[in-house]
C-alpha cells in the first residue's frame, strides 16, 4: 500500500490547493467590495449580513470556490442589495456592480507591481495566480450579461421600464452562462 502512495502524482492536488488560495482572495475581497460600495451609498444590507469583510467564509460558495479552482470559473455567494434604500437605485446599483471588477483591477495592479520583486519560488506562483485570477475575474464579471456585474452597469443606461423588467429576468443568466462555457468549451476549440 505504501508502494501505491508513493507512486501518485500529487503535482495536480498542489496546483488545486495553491489555486484555492488565489480564488479565495479574489472573490472576498470583490464581494466586499459591493457591499462596502452599497454601504456607502446608503444600504445597509450587506453591512448587517457581515458582507463588508475579509473573512473568505462569509463569501465563499463552496461549489463555486471549488469551480474557480479547477475550472476558473465560478462564484461567490452573491451580496445581498437592496437598491430601494439608494438615492438613485439604477445608479446605486450600477456603482456597486462595478466596484467588484475595480476592486480585482487594483488588487491586479498592485500584485503585478510586487510580483517581481519575489525571490521565493512559492511566494512568486501564489501572487502570481492571484494576480491572474483576479484579472480574469474582474474582466469576466464586466461582461453584460446579467446576473454578472457589467449587466447592471450597461442597464443603468435603459429607461426605468426595461430596466426594471430586465432585472427581474438576471436569475435566468447564470444558466445561459454556463451553458455557453460548456459549449465553448466543449465546440469552440481544438
Amino acid at each position: 500500500m505504501q508502494d501505491f502512495f508513493k507512486q501518485l502524482d500529487y503535482s495536480y492536488l498542489l496546483y488545486l490547493l495553491m489555486s484555492a488560495v488565489p480564488a479565495l482572495l479574489c472573490i472576498t475581497i470583490h464581494e466586499s467590495a459591493h457591499g462596502l460600495a452599497a454601504w456607502l451609498l446608503g444600504d445597509d444590507t450587506a453591512r448587517a449580513q457581515g458582507r463588508i469583510s475579509l473573512n473568505p467564509l462569509r463569501h465563499i460558495d463552496p461549489v463555486g470556490l471549488l469551480m474557480l479552482a479547477v475550472a476558473h470559473f465560478g462564484w461567490a455567494k452573491p451580496v445581498s442589495i437592496n437598491p430601494a434604500n439608494f438615492k438613485n437605485p439604477k445608479l446605486g446599483m450600477a456603482v456597486t456592480a462595478l466596484a467588484g471588477p475595480v476592486s480585482n483591477f487594483i488588487l491586479w495592479g498592485i500584485l503585478t507591481a510586487i510580483t517581481p520583486l519575489l525571490t521565493n519560488q512559492l511566494a512568486y506562483t501564489l501572487v502570481y495566480l492571484t494576480a491572474q485570477l483576479s484579472w480574469g475575474l474582474g474582466v469576466f464579471n464586466l461582461i453584460p450579461i446579467p446576473p454578472l456585474d457589467g449587466s447592471k452597469v450597461l442597464f443603468s443606461f435603459l429607461p426605468n421600464k426595461a430596466y426594471f423588467t430586465l432585472m427581474r429576468y438576471e436569475k435566468y443568466g447564470m444558466p445561459v452562462i454556463l451553458l455557453g462555457i460548456l459549449a465553448l468549451r466543449y465546440f469552440g476549440g481544438s
